[in-house]
């Protein structure tokens, strides 16, 4: 809901998308810091449905759904919507973010994404559109080893930004996937009730 009429500044949602397959410590950490250093009335969780630029197939979004929401339970003020699990056909950022925009018409929209993401959002779809939607928040934290270690923002389209500082956070859901399909202990890189989800469900086990 939008904030009462006098209130010193519009209410402030952000949206932080992802596969989170499966959800790990940066991305609570991102979402812990976004909410603090954003100052959001409220941070939205959307798990991807049909990615358009992943080459491999998810796990299934019902698993996605209920492992993030285990992971962001802790994060105050972030909430789960599973609404791109949903819809048919590829998921755009554009399209949720017109939804937002349509049910909270006087909101401070907010799209939070990790600089990996940040370095791609020039192709994503009327990623123009997306830029006058939303503040971009991006991310800075350590990448995997072997990726980029810079980040250029020139290739970001044109429009206001606010940034979200972290610490170095270098793994990743390749490589959790990875540990875990090899039977290694993941429960110092995911949340313990995703580590207890993945086992409990067999998920990224050699098919």
């Amino acid at each position: 809901m939008t904030r009462p009429p006098g209130a010193a500044r519009p209410y402030r949602l952000g949206m932080f998308g992802g596969a989170f397959d499966p959800p790990h410590n940066a991305h609570i950490a991102l979402a812990r810091a976004a909410v603090e250093q954003l100052g959001l009335d409220e941070l939205r969780i959307f798990p991807t449905g049909q990615a358009w630029h992943k080459a491999r197939a998810l796990s299934a979004g019902e698993h996605r759904l209920a492992m993030a929401r285990l992971a962001f339970a802790q994060v105050p003020r972030a909430t789960v919507d599973g609404r791109e699990l949903q819809r048919a056909g590829y998921t755009y950022t554009v399209d949720t973010l017109r939804e937002l925009r349509q049910e909270f018409p006087l909101a401070q929209l907010l799209l939070v994404i990790g600089a990996d993401q940040a370095e791609a959002l020039h192709t994503w779809r009327e990623n123009g559109e997306i830029a006058r939607t939303a503040i971009i928040s991006i991310a800075a934290r350590a990448r995997p080893t072997g990726s980029a270690s810079t980040f250029d923002a020139s290739r970001l389209p044109p429009g206001p930004r606010e940034p979200v500082e972290l610490p170095p956070m270098p793994f990743s859901s390749t490589e959790i996937r990875a540990r875990a399909g090899a039977g290694e202990k993941i429960d110092h890189l995911v949340p313990g009730a995703v580590a207890r989800y993945i086992e409990d469900h067999h998920l990224y086990q050699p098919t």
